[in-house]
């Protein structure tokens, strides 16, 4: 009994020690992705305030948000701007809604589709 507490005991502490080095790492992109959407924001504000049709633009800043789309701000600017898109080019908006659900959707896994 004695062993199999020591064999629990290490895998705590390994466990712990794996957590304390990803916490900084993790802290990193959480402020990377916190930067980028402040970058992105001030582009799809420009885009839609400017009414710009400029499909290679367009999809130039959503191929670059979608990378960032595990960030809730971000997927509300990624969203914001598929909305403005949507009338310019449905078919390619569409494409780009399924990136984002082949890449970052977790909701329909359980769902049996």
């Amino acid at each position: 009994m004695c062993y199999e507490w020591k064999k629990i005991k290490t895998r705590q502490t390994h466990k712990n020690s794996l957590c304390s080095d990803i916490r900084p790492l993790a802290l990193s992109i959480q402020h990377l992705a916190h930067k980028a959407k402040q970058q992105y924001e001030i582009e799809v504000d420009e885009v839609i305030r400017e009414q710009s049709l400029n499909r290679k633009r367009i999809e130039h800043l959503l191929d670059g948000m979608l990378d960032f789309c595990f960030d809730d701000g971000m997927l509300a600017l990624y969203k914001k701007l598929c909305r403005y898109y949507f009338s310019i080019a449905p078919d390619a908006t569409v494409s780009y809604i399924y990136a984002y659900r082949d890449l970052w959707d977790t909701e329909q896994e359980g769902q049996g589709e």
